[in-house]
């Protein structure tokens, strides 16, 4: 199963806070808007996501379809056919992704430690 590019989406207090300690060690903004609250953050290969006031808790994240500079692959597993090899291992599913559809969609997941996954295609 290829889930694409991993971050991890943090649940921030103060933004500004947050983005000079990344940028302490080493992170730059790769994407976001500090205005709207949220900024991504790379240092390399690393990717973590700064959101303040978006959700309660730290988000694990995958995107399918695009690699750690958030360029397109040609070749990937779609997000619904990740769905569907978890639902047929009997995985329980948050919230998910409308089969009928192609093209961007997400799904949300739990693991045994209460950690939230999302994984969010976005071609």
């Amino acid at each position: 199963m290829k889930l694409g590019a991993f971050s991890i989406s943090l649940s921030v207090k103060d933004i500004n806070v947050s983005k000079a300690f990344y940028e302490n060690l080493g992170f730059e903004v790769f994407a976001g808007e500090i205005e709207k609250n949220y900024l991504i953050m790379k240092n390399e290969n690393s990717l973590v996501g700064l959101f303040q006031g978006m959700f309660e808790s730290n988000i694990l994240t995958f995107n399918p379809g695009w690699d750690t500079d958030a360029n397109t692959l040609t070749n990937f597993d779609d997000v619904r056919e990740i769905q569907q090899t978890l639902k047929q291992k009997g995985m329980k599913l948050e919230s998910e992704a409308d089969e009928s559809t192609s093209g961007p969609g997400s799904f949300v997941l739990i693991d045994p430690d209460g950690n939230t996954i999302l994984i969010d295609q976005h071609v």
